[in-house]
């Protein structure tokens, strides 16, 4: 049996007394996050995929091949799927190369396409492979767990929030290897967590879901800035910004960042140019003027138009712009008073110069919160 391309699943049915409505459509290609709060059927829907989980309504594609719909059910050890779950669960008997090699036994393909020697290197583990598993770090310990599900052979990872259990320090030296995923893998990703700064790290798709029930899907970059949905509300709400490097000040320690309908001016070495990299603007952030300001320190005062506002409360206003003088590039948020809305007199459709203080990269060798800067931490885009 076929199916339409891209992952396609719906599953319905009632656990209990919570009732899952989930049904959603994404590429292929990258990493799709199911993101919302605990309890909100995140970890059901993965356990539905993975089929460890049937319900009698439900129906999953992946690239046009069926694993479940009406009658037809594949069972779970015959899916070709890599699981990763919040505890790493290895085992305790076998060494590091041990827990490995099982998962190329596992696979049962004779001509892997996802080689041992790949998935040490991606991983970083060649220092770990004599090593029993007890010794293992938290973070040390989920790499290889998702190694020995890769060298299964998959045409789906699934990663149930692989960092959850883990410390902060854990967590800043797993993420590199998760971003290094995925830029390599060929096969699709789905992320579970309800960990905002993860999913901006690391998902090119987004499904929000809510009470069992999936409120949005789309490419994340999207969905963070739109008016329609609580991101924009957030106390620290942000713009997700992908671009590509276009050149390199050495003199000044500054690369220029080709997004949507602008150029940044980002510090620090991004890359050699047609790097892809990934920024973070907060809200807080971005100030609004009418006039192209003259004579500022601000680097990045980009011409935008007003598309949307939403209110925070009595006093704040979150205004969603499109960058670009006809205001059909990326989306920019801005966290503005009031006051300042009424006496600018701010309207939609408005053009209007967005001066960005601050921008965060949000992949690299760094965690967002190390490379984030402002004027006082010296490495600014102001």
């Amino acid at each position: 049996m076929s199916g339409a391309a891209g992952v396609e699943a719906r599953f319905r049915g009632r656990l209990g007394s919570f009732l899952l409505d989930a049904t959603f459509n994404v590429p292929t290609n990258g990493v799709t996050a199911l993101f919302g709060p605990s309890g909100c059927g995140k970890t059901t829907v993965l356990r539905c995929m993975a089929g460890l989980l049937r319900l009698a309504d439900g129906r999953l594609s992946v690239d046009g091949t069926v694993w479940q719909d009406g009658g037809r059910f594949i069972r779970p050890h015959r899916r070709p799927v890599g699981y990763v779950f919040q505890e790493a669960s290895l085992f305790p008997h076998l060494s590091v190369v041990g827990n490995l090699r099982y998962g190329l036994r596992r696979s049962g393909i004779d001509k892997p396409a996802i080689t041992f020697d790949d998935v040490v290197d991606l991983l970083g583990i060649a220092r770990l492979l004599d090593r029993p598993t007890a010794v293992l770090s938290g973070g040390e310990r989920q790499r290889v767990a998702i190694g020995r599900a890769l060298l299964s052979q998959p045409r789906l990872l699934l990663m149930d929030e692989p960092l959850a259990a883990l410390d902060r320090f854990s967590k800043d030296d797993i993420l590199p290897y998760l971003e290094r995923l995925h830029g390599s893998l060929a096969i699709p990703v789905f992320y579970v967590s309800h960990d905002l700064s993860e999913v901006e790290r690391l998902a090119d798709t987004l499904v929000l879901m809510q009470e069992g029930r999936v409120r949005a899907t789309g490419p994340l970059p999207v969905l963070v800035s739109d008016p329609a949905l609580p991101f924009v509300r957030m106390p620290d709400a942000a713009a997700v910004l992908d671009g590509v490097v276009m050149a390199q000040d050495a003199g000044y320690g500054l690369a220029s960042l080709d997004v949507d309908g602008a150029t940044l001016q980002v510090p620090g070495h991004l890359g050699p140019p047609g790097t892809k990299r990934r920024v973070r603007v907060l809200a807080s952030d971005v100030s609004l003027t009418l006039k192209r300001p003259e004579q500022t320190t601000i680097l990045n005062a980009l011409p935008a138009r007003v598309a949307a506002v939403e209110d925070i409360d009595r006093y704040r206003l979150t205004v969603i712009l499109r960058l670009g003088r006809d205001g059909t590039g990326a989306a920019l948020l801005a966290r503005v008073s009031r006051k300042s809305w009424e006496t600018l007199a701010l309207d939609l459709g408005l053009l209007v110069h967005a001066q960005i203080k601050g921008v965060a990269l949000l992949d690299g060798d760094s965690t967002p919160d190390a490379v984030r800067h402002d004027g006082n931490r010296g490495a600014a885009a102001p």
